[in-house]
């Protein structure tokens, strides 16, 4: 338990690091918002791999969850933490994130699978930041997405990253779990990537932070 303890505070104290690293690029190197958050939720997310080889009561991260969430809640009525914050869309995606982990965890926990944790907070990690950013950065050869009269917030080239992205990692982590490559192998990553694709896709003000993992645990459950 005492080990326990003691490597949470330090999973503390890393995350508080990376936020100080992060603001101070912000601050000093003016980097864009978008990007310093994106960064902050890369790492942060990928952070959280070794979670189920850690922790054996889904408790501690309910503890680390809610200490995250109130620091978000209290920097950004303080108007501190500009890193994170300063975006100009209306968006609850920093707050949902710490509850994605938890409930992603909690699900993982109770079904003793640490894969239906990993797989999702891979595609989290990576696939969504990269959507973001090559999609609100790269504006040749883009553009939203339309179909038929409904224009859609998303760009065609965020989606496709999303979805090239998510293919390669599902396909990469499958193997490795299912120990072998082979016609499942292929056409559930599809699937993975597709149905998280479409999870960002639909999600609206940052909530797919928590529709994109649930998604992938769905699919997992159901066809793994």
């Amino acid at each position: 338990m005492d080990n326990i303890i003691f490597i949470a505070i330090v999973y503390l104290v890393g995350i508080s690091v990376l936020l100080a690293f992060n603001e101070l690029n912000y601050r000093r190197l003016n980097v864009k918002g978008e990007i310093t958050r994106k960064f902050a939720h890369f790492s942060a997310t990928l952070a959280t791999l070794p979670f189920p080889y850690i922790f054996s009561s889904h408790w501690y991260v309910f503890v680390l969850a809610t200490l995250f969430f109130i620091v978000l809640a209290v920097t950004q009525k303080s108007r501190q933490l500009k890193s994170i914050h300063d975006i100009s869309r209306k968006s609850m995606g920093s707050y949902l994130l710490p509850l994605s982990i938890y409930v992603t965890f909690l699900i993982s926990n109770i079904l003793e699978n640490k894969f239906l944790f990993i797989l999702p907070m891979l595609i989290l990690a990576i696939c969504d930041p990269m959507a973001a950013i090559l999609g609100i950065n790269i504006k040749k050869y883009n553009g939203r997405i339309k179909i038929g009269t409904w224009k859609f917030q998303k760009t065609w080239l965020g989606t496709a990253a999303f979805f090239v992205t998510g293919v390669i990692i599902a396909m990469i982590a499958l193997y490795f779990h299912m120990e072998a490559f082979n016609f499942k192998t292929v056409w559930l990553s599809l699937l993975v990537a597709f149905v998280g694709m479409l999870a960002e896709f639909i999600s609206w003000r940052g909530s797919d932070n928590l529709s994109i993992p649930l998604s992938v645990v769905v699919v997992l459950l159901l066809f793994l």
